[in-house]
Order: C-alpha cells, then structure tokens, then sequence
C-alpha cells in the first residue's frame, strides 16, 4: 500500500475520532452559551442572539454520525463513501464559519442590547415579579447593584414606594448577615453596576465560543484535505504501471 494512502488514511481515522471528542465539546459549549443566555435573557431584546448556540449544537449531534460514517468509508476505501464525508465536511466547515460569524456580530450588539434594556427591567422591580428575581439573581452572582451604580435605585418606582431609603438585599456584599441594604452603610454594598459586569461575562463567553468554532473549522479545513489526498491516490491505484519488455 501506498505510503501516501496509509498516511491519509491514519489521518482520516484520527479526525473520525476527533469528530467524537469535538461533537462533545460542541454540545457542552453550545448548552454553556444557551444557559448563560437564558439566564439574563431578559436583559436581551434580539432572541436571535441564541443562533450560534443552536447551531454549535445542531453540528454537534451531526459530527457524532460524520465520525461513523469518516470510519467505515475509510477502511473500507470507498469513493462514494469518501465523497459523502467530503461533502457533508464542507456543509459542516461552512456552518461552524457561519456560526462564527454571527458570534462575531452578536458579540458587537451584547453592549447595545444590554444597555437598552436593563432599565426597563430594573423599573419592573417590585419584589416578587420575574422581573425582581431575574433582577436579584443578577446581582448575587456578579456582586453588583444598580444599572450604573447602586444610586440608580434612588430613581426607581419600588424605591419610592418603600421609603426606607434602602436598596434590595441582592445588593449586599457576600457573608454579610447584619447587611438591611441600607444607603446610610454602603460599605456593606457593592457600588458597582452590573451592566458592565454583564456585558463583559456575556462577550467572554462568546469569544471563547468563537475559539472553539474556529478550531474545529481548523480540524474539518485538514479533514477535507485528506479525504481529496486519499481519493486521489484511490483513483491513481486503479492503473498499473507499464514496463517495456526485453526482446531477445
């Protein structure tokens, strides 16, 4: 056999593989970005920012049956197997590029989206809607109060209406249990808004998407590569070299 055709093939067994372990990387990045979206959903106006999660997910579960069908086609040799998993490669290739491309934009309309709606939401805030839990939610786990800052609760409706001149308790610092939310002690507060700190968890998020689907588009370009190299030398073993004879 062909040095050439063991080399691709060795190749194309190990991409087979390799289409296993990234389905499964795949699957658990896209469910990470669609959790991490659901989660602060309401804060997003454009519910098409979870497409690149749908589609990592989608070329997950299709990767899985490519890497089967990558393994048969190659021990087997067989051209029409070999053309199916080129072509159904290059389908994937061009998904993952243009899921990369939407991370990309989305990326860009994160820090518009969250600013053009976290206002509304926060004046929602009444303490007991889903408005209130998303809102209290949002501020235990990033460690911050208010939009801007924790004086943007000064403006709000349910501010008003309490009159305690304090804001929600999601505001106060971790393992305070003396913390009332009080602005006569905002040392027991975190001053810090939580629109930054979200805008920057959601672009960190996508961008290590955006790695992700970049190193497989990577893998599936030398996938393709080595399907042509192995079909190639196929087409080239059907002939057989002719040798002039030595007449006596």
């Amino acid at each position: 056999m062909d040095c050439g055709v063991i080399t691709s093939k060795t190749v194309l067994l190990l991409l087979s593989l390799a289409f296993w372990a990234a389905a499964a990387g795949l699957s658990y990045v896209g469910g990470y970005v669609m959790n991490t979206y659901r989660s602060y959903d309401n804060f997003l106006q454009d519910k098409y920012a979870l497409l690149p999660a749908v589609i990592i997910l989608c070329v997950a579960a299709v990767m899985f049956i490519i890497g089967l069908l990558g393994c048969c086609a190659t021990f087997r040799e067989s051209r029409v197997g070999l053309g199916l998993f080129l072509a159904i490669i290059l389908i994937i290739f061009i998904a993952e590029v243009s899921a990369f491309v939407l991370a990309f934009v989305y990326r860009e309309k994160v820090k518009t989206d969250v600013q053009g709606t976290m206002r509304s939401v926060f004046e929602k805030y009444d303490g007991k809607n889903s408005e209130s839990a998303v809102v209290d939610y949002l501020q235990e786990n990033l460690h911050c109060c208010g939009v801007k800052n924790y004086s943007d609760w000064t403006s709000t409706q349910w501010f008003n209406s309490t009159g305690n001149n304090s804001v929600p308790l999601s505001c106060c610092k971790p393992n305070l249990k003396n913390c009332t939310g009080s602005l006569d002690q905002p040392q027991d507060l975190n001053t810090q808004g939580c629109s930054g700190e979200l805008e920057s968890g959601l672009q960190s998020v996508i961008s290590y998407a955006m790695l992700v689907i970049l190193g497989f588009a990577i893998v599936k370009f030398f996938g393709m590569l080595s399907v042509c190299v192995l079909t190639c030398r196929r087409e080239d073993s059907g002939y057989q070299p002719l040798y002039s004879g030595v007449f006596a």
